[in-house]
């Protein structure tokens, strides 16, 4: 039977049915518009699903387009169809409402939609760049989580010193032994212990 996996919870949704989760239905999400958001929602999803493969599902209050990660979402209101689209830039232009990162790599571009025949260029263009970068955008995401802290320099160098003035201690004291030994049978050679005829002959 058609139907679908709840992208969340995993559990089977037949079509058209509620669930009670983070999703719901498009169906659900679009069965109160009107004919004029209708027509535009329908248009700009046959527009999205002509750019290749990717998931399009209802999740919460959206529907959202992904490929690997969500590249653009519609939120339905009762006057307009909200559009996110996920470029690597802010766009400016008068159909944007706003820009704001919504990742180290992408920017949230804000879009009102309120007739199929706002459905077409540049808005079509930026949907397609955002489908085309999406997988890239993703990457560079990961790419630029901070890494692993290495230990503090600071750390390290007093370490090397201490090591350094460890080698030269123990350098200088080996030095020091030698040089007292040697001393010492210089001292055994030169000053002979006195004999018994020295000693009488002192006292002459």
């Amino acid at each position: 039977m058609a139907g679908r996996e709840c992208y969340h919870c995993r559990q089977w949704v037949e079509e058209g049915e509620a669930h009670d989760c983070w999703t719901t239905t498009e169906a659900a999400l679009t069965a109160d518009l009107s004919e004029d958001l209708r027509d535009a929602w329908e248009r700009l999803r046959d527009t999205a699903t002509e750019f290749g493969d990717q998931r399009i599902y209802a999740s919460h209050n959206s529907i959202m387009f992904s490929r690997k990660s969500c590249y653009f979402f519609v939120r339905p209101k009762k006057s307009f169809l909200e559009v996110c689209v996920f470029l690597g830039r802010s766009v400016k232009a008068p159909q944007v409402r706003r820009s704001e990162p919504s990742s180290k790599s992408k920017v949230a571009n804000l879009i009102q939609i309120r007739h199929r025949d706002e459905v077409e260029r540049p808005i079509t263009d930026w949907l397609r760049e955002a489908y085309e970068q999406s997988e890239v955008l993703g990457a560079k995401a990961v790419a630029t989580k901070s890494p692993p802290k290495s230990p503090v320099k600071g750390s390290a160098k007093r370490s090397a010193k201490r090591s350094s003035a460890t080698r030269r201690g123990g350098s200088s004291a080996s030095a020091k032994a030698t040089a007292d030994r040697r001393n010492s049978k210089s001292r055994g050679r030169s000053d002979p212990p006195e004999t018994a005829r020295t000693k009488r002959a002192k006292r002459k």
